[in-house]
């Protein structure tokens, strides 16, 4: 596949070519980062719900007698239940400032609208095409997703925006 520098302008099947495989790659880009955030969140869910039941279980462990008459368990429980919290509050700051379950789902949303201009594109005849406009298009797809995935991250801060067409709807 020809850069973008060196592709050939005047050919509308070389302009369709380049733009089919922008889009395969930015797919695949969110197929993959989608199976990632989709990892993360399931484990992450999985261990808020094994830490948490297992602070409840060993603290009140903690207080039965037969624990409490035990210097070793006593020790032990003593020192589980406060370290099973931490990584419970360790395992939820994580998936509450990395939003894997909202960013799995906006990856897969943004994929499917990608696929479907890319279907879209692949059935158009070259002749038919706008290619810039597709090209921006992509872009603003791209940049909008961007931009949603940080704002969720960072807050709700936006950043000053160049003339594009998704940030002509900011306003």
């Amino acid at each position: 596949m020809p850069s973008q520098d060196v592709l050939d302008a005047s050919d509308p099947g070389a302009k369709r070519a380049y733009l089919l495989e922008r889009y395969g790659d930015k797919i695949r880009y969110y197929w993959a980062a989608s199976r990632s955030n989709k990892n993360y969140y399931k484990r992450s869910r999985f261990l808020a719900i094994v830490f948490g039941a297992l602070v409840t279980f060993t603290a009140a462990l903690a207080s039965a007698d037969f624990v409490a008459n035990s210097p070793g368990l006593d020790v032990a429980f003593r020192i589980a239940t406060p370290v099973l919290a931490l990584l419970l509050t360790i395992i939820t700051g994580f998936s509450q400032t990395f939003h894997w379950g909202a960013t799995w789902r906006d990856m897969v949303i943004n994929a499917e609208y990608l696929e479907k201009d890319k279907d879209r594109i692949a059935l158009t005849t070259p002749a038919e095409l706008d290619f810039p406009a597709e090209s921006d298009h992509l872009n603003d797809l791209v940049i909008a997703e961007s931009r949603g995935f940080f704002e969720r991250i960072l807050g709700g801060g936006k950043p000053p925006q160049t003339g594009t067409a998704a940030g002509a709807d900011d306003s």
